[in-house]
């Protein structure tokens, strides 16, 4: 046994001076860390107040679903627990103001993001989780139409729409040009074969990088931004050709935009995504009626309301 002075058995070892202190850091560690974390929370919940999150009934089943996403550039956290799903079938929009992270989506949505976190779902199936082969066979099912159209400048428009066909075909040349004269016909750019992209106007660029989204017959077709840079009829003209081409050709079409226009004219169902989550999501003809403050300033382009300049 060790000895110890006398009178001092069973008696509580008294701390030095010492591990008296530290033992007073680490509660006071653990008090400012408690506090940090509770302003951290008080500030989110101040900052997420009308993400209600509310997802209102759709009838039909999600072609798309993600699944507390999350995904950061840096020190930017661009998508914050986004949970979302697009439905089969129909003509969905996501809305929201510019920078909240919508042309991210599509990026997860085709597999050239990863989330940091989270699950992306296409089909009922992990697009993460993917061997890179079997996402190269996916991405075959989805048909993108880029802001600007994204035509290759040196290839003339039948070239650019018969590209797809020849990269990822084997069909022969003959059918190649009847699928593409067909496309061509349906955006109405029947007679504008031999024209380089330099030649087209920004609304011809637009229809044609459509026609080129359609040429493999996608299950999924994705616009990011249709309606960017173009004036408002030929903006209207653009919804009308959605409408007209998804009635035809059926599938899940999902639209990036933050016109609110477009979305009165075109979109069966709503997403509106601020701040890297979703606030309400439904049928559109339920969006356009939500009480929700910030969705109510945001579709009807009020300026009075939760979203300021910032």
């Amino acid at each position: 046994m060790t000895d110890q002075p006398p009178g001092t058995e069973g008696e509580p070892e008294v701390p030095d001076g010492d591990t008296r202190k530290r033992d007073l850091a680490g509660v006071t560690f653990e008090r400012l860390d408690a506090s940090r974390r509770r302003r951290q929370q008080e500030q989110e919940a101040d900052e997420f107040q009308y993400h209600t999150g509310t997802v209102r009934p759709s009838s039909a089943p999600d072609a798309i679903e993600f699944v507390d996403v999350h995904k950061s550039f840096g020190r930017n956290h661009v998508l914050r627990g986004l949970n979302m799903a697009i439905p089969e079938g129909q003509i969905s929009m996501i809305l929201g103001p510019s920078g909240t992270g919508k042309s991210v989506c599509i990026k997860h949505i085709v597999g050239l993001l990863y989330p940091d976190e989270g699950d992306v779902i296409v089909h009922g199936r992990s697009v993460p989780s993917l061997p890179d082969a079997e996402l190269f066979d996916m991405r075959k099912k989805f048909g993108v139409l880029f802001q600007d159209g994204a035509l290759f400048g040196s290839m003339n428009l039948y070239d650019n729409v018969a590209f797809p066909l020849r990269q990822h075909t084997e069909k022969g040349e003959e059918e190649i040009a009847e699928i593409v004269n067909g496309r061509l016909g349906e955006v109405g750019l029947g007679n504008a074969n031999e024209k380089m992209p330099n030649e087209l106007s920004g609304g011809m660029r637009k229809r044609a990088g459509f026609a080129r989204a359609l040429v493999l017959e996608p299950d999924i077709v994705l616009f990011d931004e249709p309606d960017s840079g173009l004036d408002p009829v030929r903006t209207a003209l653009l919804c009308e050709l959605i409408k007209e081409v998804h009635a035809e050709n059926g599938g899940c079409y999902v639209v990036i935009t933050h016109d609110i226009m477009s979305a009165r004219r075109v979109a069966e169902h709503i997403s509106v995504l601020w701040k890297g989550r979703i606030v309400e999501s439904g049928p559109a003809q339920e969006l356009f009626a939500s009480e929700n403050p910030f969705v109510r300033q945001f579709l009807s382009g009020e300026s009075a309301g939760p979203l300021g300049m910032e």
